[in-house]
């Protein structure tokens, strides 16, 4: 992963000065994600080769009907999965027949023995979600066909990483499957060329959106009580504080504000998600947020690295050092991957280490998945009414009025469905203690729901390194990373403070499991 890394930054500044000059032209400008972005509207996604079309009529520009748009069917995917898992939940089964993940292994005779194993329930996965996916891609006129022959290719080598991430020894070297999955994915396509036709299963944020939706449900809003006012207070003060730095940053180096708001929300809160929420929301280009997803993902693995080796250092707790890396790391996979690997240090430390080993992933899942993550519905809502009443009057010299239709239109709709699916397991949640909750319900109903969200994510992030063209990035020049460093830095500064000394008392006490 370190040498992956560099890779990515050595791409990332190669030739800046040449290829700067071509941005004041549009047309030479080809980040070949082959069609799968699509950030200036994010309730359509062009069919994958597609120029752009006529203006949209007024039907669509409202947000379209509750079956012609990309984020409603990532809405009822996603809602249709948990309530069928809630379903049979509350009838006494479970969905985990269907949501199958490889079992730990330590020899490939072993990983191959479970796959063999479970290859119906594998069939059986494939099969659910090809008609999901073929049945709203019929519904957005696309083609279905060519669709299902990559997707085919795409779910196979998802699950082939999915069962890397199962080694014994996978957590050693952060082989995490969505971060696997890019660095796969970016080392295949920009080594080899692809056929024209596999991108048509390359739906980046279709992928991601499903995912986002199957978050809601591993996130109930008891858990924002169950966190406590603390992890609440730190997540609200590292988003905003690292969203403005970011923002402003950028538009001190001359950015456009609807790029510097990605840039902004992609560090403050969950990485890639948040980007494409928010590019949305704001009208961003297309080139925007790959230069957003790039620039977190460079830094999220460079976090991986130096957080828990940091800690370390410095002796913190396990918890401590876990509410630090949920401050400051940009990507829910890699975070997972430093905070797993703190407590791997300290279960081999011999007691060098404080607090109990799960702790560190205790505390990083509450600041991050459950503190930060919870941003993305904020700032999509926030930013979506600015822009409409502010960025886009300055530009036009028109003032213009809160149009409730508009930012309607510009609101990821797929976000309506993470906190549909919030709320539902919040409901479900009611009826058990924290205790009960995690005995009873994580294991039946939440983490089959996990399992199928890591499936979509690794489908994503596979399908952002493969339609990412790094030396085509490197056009961006210096800017837009320098702004988000900026943020970087004071998130890491103001997450040591916060963590290791303001609410050092509070993650403490959880990593004694008081």
């Amino acid at each position: 992963m370190v040498v992956s890394f560099w890779d990515v930054a050595r791409l990332y500044f190669a030739e800046s000065a040449h290829l700067q000059a071509k941005l004041k032209n549009p047309a030479p400008m080809h980040l070949n994600f082959l069609g799968a972005f699509a950030m200036s509207d994010t309730n359509q996604t062009l069919p994958t080769g597609a120029a752009p079309g006529k203006p949209r009529s007024d039907h669509s520009a409202h947000g379209g009907g509750l079956f012609s748009t990309e984020d409603w069917w990532a809405v009822w995917i996603g809602l249709l999965v948990i309530v069928i898992a809630w379903a049979l939940f509350a009838s006494g089964s479970s969905i985990k027949w269907l949501a199958v993940a490889p079992a730990k292994w330590a020899s490939v005779g072993q990983a191959a023995q479970d796959i063999g194993k479970h290859l119906p329930n594998y069939v059986a996965l494939f099969v659910v979600f090809a008609v999901l996916f073929g049945v709203s891609l019929a519904a957005l006129k696309q083609r279905v066909g060519i669709f299902l022959g990559s997707f085919l290719i795409l779910f196979i080598a998802s699950a082939l990483i999915f069962t890397l991430g199962a080694w014994v020894n996978a957590s050693k070297y952060n082989l995490e499957p969505p971060l696997v999955a890019l660095a796969l994915g970016l080392l295949i396509s920009n080594v080899f060329t692809l056929p024209e036709w596999f991108s048509a299963g390359l739906r980046v944020e279709f992928y991601i959106k499903v995912g986002i939706v199957l978050l809601g449900a591993t996130l109930p809003f008891t858990l924002l009580v169950w966190a406590g006012p603390v992890a609440v207070g730190q997540a609200t003060i590292v988003s905003l504080v690292t969203f403005f730095v970011i923002f402003f940053a950028a538009k001190a180096f001359g950015l456009d504000r609807r790029f510097a708001a990605v840039l902004g929300v992609g560090g403050a809160v969950c990485g890639v998600s948040a980007a494409i929420a928010i590019a949305g929301a704001v009208r961003a280009k297309r080139e925007q947020v790959s230069v957003a997803i790039t620039l977190v993902v460079l830094w999220a693995i460079v976090m991986i690295f130096v957080l828990p080796f940091a800690s370390r250092s410095l002796g913190l707790s396990t918890a401590v050092a876990g509410a630090w890396i949920g401050t400051s790391e940009f990507a829910d996979a890699a975070g997972i991957a430093a905070a797993q690997a703190y407590g791997d240090f300290a279960k081999h430390a011999g007691g060098a280490i404080a607090g109990a080993p799960e702790a560190s992933l205790q505390a990083f899942t509450l600041m991050k998945v459950v503190g930060r993550d919870i941003w993305i519905g904020i700032w999509a809502f926030v930013l979506a009414i600015v822009a409409t009443t502010r960025w886009e009057s300055q530009d036009s010299g028109v003032k213009a009025k809160a149009n409730v239709g508009e930012i309607w239109a510009r609101f990821p709709k797929f976000v309506i469905g993470f906190v549909i699916a919030s709320a539902l397991v919040t409901w479900i949640a009611s009826h058990y203690s924290l205790a009960d909750y995690r005995k009873v319900v994580t294991p039946e109903f939440v983490a089959p729901i996990t399992a199928l969200r890591t499936w979509a994510f690794t489908f994503c992030f596979l399908s952002i390194g493969l339609t990412t063209r790094l030396r085509a990035l490197s056009a961006t020049g210096l800017k837009p990373f320098l702004a988000f460093t900026a943020g970087v830095v004071v998130n890491i500064a103001i997450g040591y403070a916060l963590s290791a000394h303001v609410f050092a008392p509070y993650w403490n006490s959880l990593g004694q499991g008081t």
